[in-house]
């Protein structure tokens, strides 16, 4: 028995099992930390691009930063929270230049974001049945969101030339809807113009998202409904609708702080002086820093806009998530 009990433990330690224990746990650990270690690119890219710009904005924001102190801005006279009084005193010429480019900017986003989903969710709906050249229409409607930007608007700005554009030509020569050829590019016909090119580069976005999330719609329910005596208006009412809501509320969120922040559409139709009328934000902020070199004001001013979009954000999170916790109970 004395001789066999040594035997028996030596087994159990030399075992499989037992050697296989103590190695468990930085195996795990391993297979853990792997998808970090192959995020961690990626976050100290979004870090140096993102981030680190970000707060040297918010430094930048509380400094007295002109043209004489940009060559070593550090230099710069602290202003503490002039520049956002300066900002927010709305009965100032700054302060209310800024808030009427800020209503300017509500109204452009509200309409753009409301056609762009109302025609990209319509063109979605239309083409879910299969038909002859179904593809070839998917393909010209995505055509919009896949040119450059830049490509895009200045074609649309020949189009707007007052003397020789097509926009004129058609409307004032063709149809004859105008007395006269009209200004697109300058006065309040620029938030027109403004939208119109925002709303033709933005629906395809929202016609591809939709279009995704119809596929996840099961056909039974088309034909269940249709089998009641349901038509086409009461199907997208209390089937579509419905089940494109979590894709909705991203999709409308997306789409807001996209046009909410359009620098690129506003700047390259109308070049560094935006017309009054289709002032955005956005190009106003640029203006502020880059036309008037006051970049202490300027980057006071990015800074309320991105607590504007945080509040704006979270709000429609908090709105969103309590609407989808009824629907999940």
């Amino acid at each position: 028995m004395t001789a066999t009990v040594p035997a028996e433990a030596a087994v159990r330690n030399t075992s499989p099992g037992a050697a296989r224990g103590p190695r468990r746990r930085p195996g795990r650990i391993r297979r853990i930390g792997l998808p970090y270690l192959l995020l961690l690119p990626a976050l100290l890219l979004e870090l140096l691009v993102h981030l680190v710009p970000m707060v040297i904005g918010i430094v930048m924001s509380f400094k007295e930063l002109t043209q004489f102190y940009i060559r070593d801005w550090g230099t710069a006279p602290w202003a503490a929270l002039d520049n956002y009084k300066v900002s927010v005193d709305f009965d100032a010429p700054v302060g209310a230049a800024l808030l009427h480019s800020f209503f300017v900017t509500v109204a452009f986003t509200v309409l753009s974001v409301g056609l762009c989903w109302l025609l990209g969710t319509a063109a979605a709906i239309y083409l879910q049945d299969a038909f002859r050249g179904r593809g070839l229409l998917r393909a010209l409607f995505l055509v919009p969101y896949a040119l450059p930007v830049y490509a895009a608007v200045i074609t649309w700005v020949f189009m707007f030339q007052h003397d020789n554009g097509l926009v004129n030509h058609v409307l004032h020569d063709q149809l004859g809807l105008t007395d006269k050829p009209s200004f697109w590019l300058i006065g309040d016909n620029s938030f027109f113009a403004l939208l119109t090119v925002s709303v033709w580069k933005g629906w395809p976005f929202a016609f591809l998202i939709v279009m995704a999330g119809l596929q996840n719609i099961p056909r039974e329910l088309y034909e269940a409904a249709a089998l009641d005596g349901a038509g086409m208006i009461q199907q997208v009412r209390r089937i579509t609708l419905p089940s494109l809501r979590p894709v909705n509320q991203v999709l409308v969120l997306v789409l807001f702080l996209w046009t909410f922040n359009d620098f690129n559409t506003p700047f390259v139709l109308f070049g560094k002086a935006a017309p009054e009328a289709a002032d955005l934000i956005s190009v106003h902020i640029y203006q502020a820093s880059f036309v008037t070199w006051n970049f202490g004001t300027g980057s006071a001013m990015s800074v309320l806009l991105l607590l504007f979009l945080l509040v704006v954000t979270g709000v429609y999170l908090v709105l969103t998530s309590r609407r989808r916790r009824p629907s999940h109970a």
